[in-house]
């Protein structure tokens, strides 16, 4: 008599178990293969320990199978389920340390041009208008990089919405974050918001070259870069490793705002960076209740330096209730419809038709 695979199941379903039922209705058997008079399987227990107590069912299995007619050699064995693999850790990113040796300048090579956006001093609104000239260009159809390289106050990650940590595939290669049509990286994503950033100038220019060329930054038009304020060692080392096309500089029309913002433009007079334009930002304040306009930080004062400097001056932002409102909220201004949208689409035009971008 030749056996089936179906004989050979209900022979084995007349094996009761210690514990009740048997191995085909338990469904354990696992694999079976009848061929002539060679019958193998496996029988397939819960887990290590139940394994370990059926040595004798896969005995009487095997003897019982044995006895069959046609039945030349049985061969069984006892495998259980495992725990389930755990998955690899993920790589592990560490960010900061002080900058490794390299060749090459630290400029990707899919980024066309670098931007900075510097001011000689915090407070001017140098990170509001970089977040929303991002934005804007952006929606001018260009292919806009943000990198937040104000390290020990990054506020780009409030202002554009965006707190989740990039990803790293291999613990070295950093994914950046979109956000609003633009690519974004900070260091305020690698840390807690609240969290201070404690580190001397070798750390930051660790970071800063992580951030440039440890990032994927894909093919961009533009990278603008949020400089820290002042004439620090981030936007030194910037202008000198990354081939940088020319630099933005921010001011408010008061004279304390231009005694700095003369630091900055001599800055990157002496580093050889182009300074593309100066804008002029919280130049006139307008009630929304009358209508009338304040000059609240005076007036004119950055397109006099910029005349008096030969340098073009791209345009003056007003203060504006809604633009901090939105900026708080993580929808930068530009990213709506509003005048303030259209000021800043104007700017992102002035900045295309010009060739800067």
């Amino acid at each position: 008599m030749t056996q089936t695979r179906d004989t050979i199941l209900e022979a084995l379903r007349g094996l009761t178990l210690p514990d009740g039922g048997d191995v085909v209705s338990r469904d354990m058997v696992r694999a079976l293969k009848v061929e002539g008079g060679r019958i193998s399987f496996v029988l397939e227990a819960e887990s290590p320990e139940q394994a370990g107590k059926m040595e004798p069912v896969r005995l009487a299995c095997e003897g019982m199978l044995r006895k069959l007619p046609g039945v030349e050699q049985v061969s069984v064995a006892l495998t259980a389920h495992g725990p389930a693999p755990k998955a690899p850790p993920a790589p592990s990113l560490k960010f900061g340390g002080h900058p490794t040796p390299q060749a090459g300048p630290m400029k990707p090579a899919s980024v066309k041009r670098i931007i900075a956006i510097g001011s000689g001093k915090g407070g001017v609104g140098k990170s509001t208008v970089s977040s929303n000239l991002a934005v804007a260009l952006a929606r001018q159809g260009k292919k806009v990089g943000l990198l937040d390289a104000d390290i020990y106050g990054p506020s780009q990650p409030r202002m554009m919405g965006v707190n989740k940590r990039p990803a790293s595939p291999d613990g070295k290669t950093i994914i950046p974050l979109p956000g609003h049509g633009v690519t974004l990286m900070s260091i305020g994503f690698m840390l807690a918001e609240d969290k201070a950033v404690v580190w001397r100038g070798p750390m930051l220019m660790g970071a800063l070259q992580q951030m440039l060329t440890q990032v994927e930054w894909g093919d961009l038009d533009v990278l603008l870069v949020d400089l820290p304020p002042g004439t620090g060692d981030v936007a030194m080392t910037l202008c000198q490793k990354s081939e940088v096309t020319g630099a933005i500089v921010v001011s408010t029309p008061q004279d304390v705002a231009l005694l700095d913002a003369r630091k900055a433009l001599n800055m990157f007079e002496l580093l050889k960076t182009p300074v593309l334009g100066l804008i002029e930002n919280m130049g006139v304040y307008c009630c929304p209740k009358c209508g009338h306009e304040a000059h609240i930080f005076g007036q004119g004062g950055v397109k006099a330096e910029a005349d008096k400097l030969g340098l073009p001056y791209l345009g003056s932002l007003p203060i504006d209730l809604d633009t901090r409102v939105a900026g708080d909220a993580g929808v930068p201004i530009a990213a709506g419809d509003s005048p303030m949208a259209e000021a800043y689409a104007a700017l992102a035009r002035r900045f295309i038709e010009g060739g800067i971008v």
